[in-house]
This record gives C-alpha cells, structure tokens and sequence, in this order.
C-alpha cells in the first residue's frame, strides 16, 4: 500500500481574482482548480513548466497553473514566489 499526500504543498497567501475572471468563470470551477494547485496538480501545463514547478516548491520561486472550466475557458493560477498572493486571471488579463 503506497500512502498518499492530497494536503497542500505550499501556502496560498492571499487569494484574488481579476474581474474578468470573476465574471467568466463559475466559481464552483475556480474553487477545485484552486484546491488542485495547492495539492501540486499544475493542470494542462508541458513538462517544462511543471518540471518549473517542482523546482519552485524546492526553490521557493513563482507557481503556475493552467486549467480550463466547464464551458472550455482557458484560466491560470499563479502563486508568487514569496507565496504572499495568489491569482486567478485569464489568458487576457496577465
């Protein structure tokens, strides 16, 4: 029996959304994406990027999600690197 850790990886800080998102995407969406990429499930990234991101847990840099909501509406998650604020925003908004 192998044991498995869901519980975050890292903290979140604080948590914010641009409006654009906020007012595209369901929040139902949002919330276990949010879930997903405090548990290191970095969504539809390549290998670089999630190699990226395992380094960022070890090296205490910025974290990057990408993940697509129920109607097909591409979004990310950014963590920055001092894990202070994490943002929701779509392609757009950056």
């Amino acid at each position: 029996m192998v044991a498995m850790d869901l519980g975050p990886k890292f903290s979140l800080g604080q948590v914010v959304i641009t409006a654009n998102a906020a007012q595209t995407l369901p929040q139902e969406d949002v919330v276990n994406a949010i879930r997903r990429h405090t548990r290191g499930d970095w969504g539809e990234l390549d290998d670089h990027d999630r190699q990226q991101n395992q380094a960022a847990l070890k090296e205490g840099t910025r974290l990057l999600s990408a993940y697509h909501d129920r109607n097909g509406q591409k979004f990310w998650i950014i963590t920055e690197w001092d894990r202070e604020v994490t943002t929701v925003l779509l392609p757009e908004d950056y």
